[in-house]
C-alpha cells in the first residue's frame, strides 16, 4: 500500500484536528464523574457523539469492508443492527436508566441483586467488551504498520499514543466531542468513497462472472437464521455495554438521553453501506488484496490523495474513537465496581487516577492480543463480543429496568454465571445450531423464572 506525501499530510491533519479537539475538551475534568460522565450535563449531540463515536469502530468500518469482501451486502448487518439497538434504547431504556441517576451497569444490578451482581456483571462485561477493543486494535495496528511501514510492535505504541490523547485525559468529554468530530470525518469522507466505489461495479452478466453464486446483495446472504441471529447480538449486546450506557447516564436529562440514543441510530445505520460497496469493488478489481486491509488499500490508490487522505484519518479515528470508548466503559466499570471498594478509595482525584490506569491497561492489554493473533476476523470476534457480554446479563437487566427486584437475588445470581458459561462454552468448544447467543439468553430464562416465582409467591 503505497502512499504519496499527500496522502499522509491530509490523514495526519485529519486525526490532529479531532484529537486535538478532544484535548481542549479535557481542560475541564477534575473529578472521576466529571471524567466518567461528564458532569451529567451532555446535550443530545454529545450524547450521540459518545455513542456513535464507539460503536462506529473498526468492526464497523475495516471489519465491514473486510467482510463485505468475503460475503457481501450481509456485512452490513453490524451498523444496520447497531442502529436498530440504539432505536430500542431511545424507545424503552433510556429514559428509565437516566433517571436512576447511576454510573455503572452493575450498579443496577447490585441494587436489585446483591452486591455480588455487582463483581459478576463487571468481570463478565467486562470480558465481552474486551473483545470488541481487540476487534478495533486489530485494524489500528495493520494500517499503521502498512502506512507508517513500520513494525507491528512499533504500531501498537502509536496506536496506544493515540488512544491515550483521545480519552485518557478527558474520559467522557473527550468522547463526546471527538465523536462528533469523528462523525462528520467518516460521514464526508466514506459516503464519498463509497458512492465512487458503487459507481465503478459492474452490472449485469458482467457482475454476475465477478461475483458468481447467489446471495452477494441479499442481507440474508449466510441465511436467515445467521442474519438474525447478527440482528440480535448487536441489539442484546449493546444494550449490555457499558459504554453506551454511560452515555445515557451522562445526559442532562431522561429526555436528552432518548434523543441521544434516536441520533445515534440515524448517524450510524449508513456507515456501513459504503464499506460493503468498497469490499464488492475490491473483489471485482482486485481479489487478491489481503482481507483486512481492503479498506486502506481502496482508499490509498483508488481516491484522489486529498480525499483517501482525510478518509484514511477517519478510519483511524474510528479505531482510536472505538478502543478508547470501549476502554473507558471498562475502566469505569472495574474502577468503580471492584477496585475502588476493594481498595477504599474514596477521594475523588484517587478515583479519577485508578479510572484512568484501569483504562490504560484495558488498551495495553488489547493491543498485546491483537498481536499475538494478527489474523483474527473483526466482525466475528465483535459479534463474538456482543454474544458474551449479554447472554448472561440481559435479562437480568431488562428485569431491575422495567420489574425491579421481581427476581429472588440468588437466582439471578445463578442465571448469570451459568448462562455465561454456556455462552462461551458454544462459542468456543462446542458446535451447535443455534447461536450461542440464544442458547445462553435460553438457559438464563429458565433460571431467572423460579427466583420470578419465588419472590412473586
Amino acid at each position: 500500500m503505497e502512499l504519496s506525501a499527500a496522502h499522509i499530510g491530509f490523514m495526519l491533519a485529519t486525526v490532529a484536528l479531532v484529537l486535538g479537539g478532544g484535548v481542549w475538551a479535557a481542560r475541564s475534568v477534575r473529578s472521576a464523574e466529571g471524567y466518567s460522565l461528564g458532569g451529567r450535563a451532555a446535550g443530545a449531540p454529545m450524547v450521540a457523539g459518545t455513542i456513535a463515536g464507539t460503536v462506529i469502530g473498526g468492526g464497523a468500518t475495516v471489519g465491514t469492508a473486510q467482510l463485505a469482501f468475503s460475503v457481501g451486502l450481509s456485512a452490513w448487518w453490524f451498523t444496520l443492527g447497531s442502529g436498530v439497538a440504539f432505536i430500542v434504547m431511545g424507545l424503552f431504556y433510556a429514559k428509565r436508566l437516566r433517571a436512576s441517576g447511576l454510573t455503572t451497569i452493575p450498579e443496577l444490578l447490585v441494587g436489585n441483586y446483591g452486591a455480588k451482581a455487582g463483581v459478576i456483571s463487571s468481570v463478565v462485561a467486562s470480558l465481552g467488551i474486551f473483545f470488541s477493543a481487540v476487534a478495533s486494535a486489530l485494524p489500528g495496528i495493520g494500517i499503521l504498520s502498512a502506512v507508517l511501514r513500520i513494525s507491528p510492535y512499533a504500531a501498537a505504541g502509536v496506536l496506544l499514543a493515540l488512544v491515550v490523547l483521545y480519552v485518557f485525559f478527558g474520559g467522557m468529554k473527550s468522547a463526546g466531542l471527538g465523536g462528533i468530530l469523528k462523525m462528520a470525518v467518516i460521514w464526508t469522507s466514506l459516503m464519498a468513497a463509497g458512492f465512487l466505489a458503487y459507481s465503478a461495479l459492474p452490472q449485469g452478466a458482467a457482475f454476475s462472472a465477478a461475483f458468481p453464486g447467489d446471495g452477494w446483495l441479499s442481507l440474508f446472504g449466510g441465511g436467515v437464521s445467521d442474519g438474525l441471529a447478527h440482528l440480535a447480538s448487536m441489539i442484546v449486546g449493546i444494550l449490555c455495554t457499558q459504554t453506551y450506557v454511560q452515555a445515557i447516564f451522562s445526559a442532562k436529562d431522561p429526555k436528552t438521553a432518548a434523543f441521544g440514543a434516536f441520533t445515534a441510530a440515524l448517524i450510524v445505520i449508513p456507515v456501513g453501506l459504503p464499506c460493503v460497496a468498497i469490499g464488492l469493488y475490491m473483489r471485482a478489481f482486485s481479489p487478491d488484496v489481503f482481507p483486512l486491509l481492503v479498506l486502506p488499500t481502496y482508499l490509498a490508490g483508488h481516491l484522489p490523495p486529498w480525499l483517501g487522505g482525510v478518509a484514511l484519518g477517519g478510519v483511524m479515528l474510528s479505531i482510536v474513537g472505538s478502543l478508547g470508548g470501549l476502554s473507558l466503559g471498562v475502566g469505569t466499570m472495574i474502577a468503580n465496581d471492584i477496585l475502588a471498594p476493594a481498595l477504599s478509595v474514596a477521594d475523588g482525584r484517587k478515583k479519577l487516577l485508578l479510572v484512568r490506569l484501569v483504562v490504560l491497561a484495558v488498551v495495553v492489554a488489547a493491543c498485546v492480543y491483537a498481536l499475538a493473533n494478527p489474523r483474527a476476523h473483526v466482525l466475528i470476534l465483535n459479534y463474538l463480543s456482543m454474544a458474551l457480554r449479554s447472554a448472561g446479563i440481559f435479562l437480568p437487566l431488562t428485569l431491575a429496568v422495567f420489574r425491579p427486584k421481581c427476581v429472588a437475588p440468588r437466582w439471578a445470581l445463578v442465571s448469570m454465571i451459568v448462562s455465561t458459561a454456556v455462552a462461551v462454552l458454544f462459542s468456543t468448544a462446542l458446535k451447535a445450531p443455534i447461536h450461542p447467543l440464544f442458547i445462553g439468553l435460553a438457559v438464563s430464562a429458565a433460571l431467572l423464572l423460579p427466583g420470578l416465582l419465588k419472590r412473586e409467591a
